[in-house]
């Protein structure tokens, strides 16, 4: 079972970061396909405005993305509404992975459904930013590592679940190899000069691949920064 899990202290904000301003954000997504009501409540108590900086907070829960700097972006929240929703199609992961932390939005709402997140980023920068948040936030059952994603976190696999936050041209074999009998990796993947969201359950037989259509991503890059 899947357990919705209270932020600590989380700022209630005012004017553009207020309740009203979430509530209309998840309207919006449920207007645009958004259905588990599991993610719709994680989106509305999980203050964005907390993870991009402060001259953007009047954004924060704009349905788009935004830059976080270093040329990364936190995502759009239809697209982090629609890989949680994707992880969580058809069971109640207990232990995930997240590869590519950024400023940590996503991993927070992972963390108000799962039990256990790990995520690993490669720029050091973004994940010191990120731990700060977490902390703040209470989030202490997110696990971090400063690492490469393409390696993702071996020492803890098996994963019930794997979101990759950047498009791959080609999805590395061994983060694949993480995921759990019955797993599912959600990842954007370059496929004929686009990038389509594909979320892939792991089988007895291999792998099973179902697409969930065109999203944009900053590409995935090898080695640390």
């Amino acid at each position: 079972m899947i357990h919705q899990r209270k932020l600590k202290s989380v700022p209630k904000g005012i004017g553009m970061t207020s309740q009203g301003t979430r509530d209309r954000l998840v309207r919006r997504l449920r207007d645009n396909g958004i259905r588990d009501e599991r993610v719709l409540k994680a989106i509305a108590t999980t203050p964005r405005h907390e993870f991009v900086d402060e001259a953007l907070s009047s954004r924060a829960y704009e349905d788009t993305a935004l830059p976080i700097g270093l040329s990364q972006t936190i995502s759009q929240p239809w697209v982090v509404a629609k890989m949680t929703e994707a992880l969580l199609d058809g069971g109640s992961p207990q232990k995930v992975l997240e590869v590519g932390t950024g400023s940590g939005y996503q991993a927070a709402i992972l963390a108000s459904l799962i039990p256990k997140v790990f995520t690993v980023e490669r720029i050091e920068e973004l994940l010191k930013l990120a731990r700060r948040r977490f902390h703040k936030l209470g989030l202490h059952h997110i696990y971090t590592r400063y690492a490469d994603g393409h390696i993702g976190w071996p020492s803890q696999a098996p994963f019930d679940g794997i979101i990759v936050t950047a498009a791959a041209i080609e999805l590395p074999e061994e983060l694949l190899l993480q995921l759990r009998i019955g797993g599912v990796l959600v990842a954007p993947v370059e496929k004929g000069g686009m990038q389509r969201l594909l979320a892939i359950r792991r089988t007895e037989e291999g792998f099973e691949e179902k697409d969930l259509g065109g999203v944009i991503f900053v590409p995935m890059l090898s080695g640390l920064s």
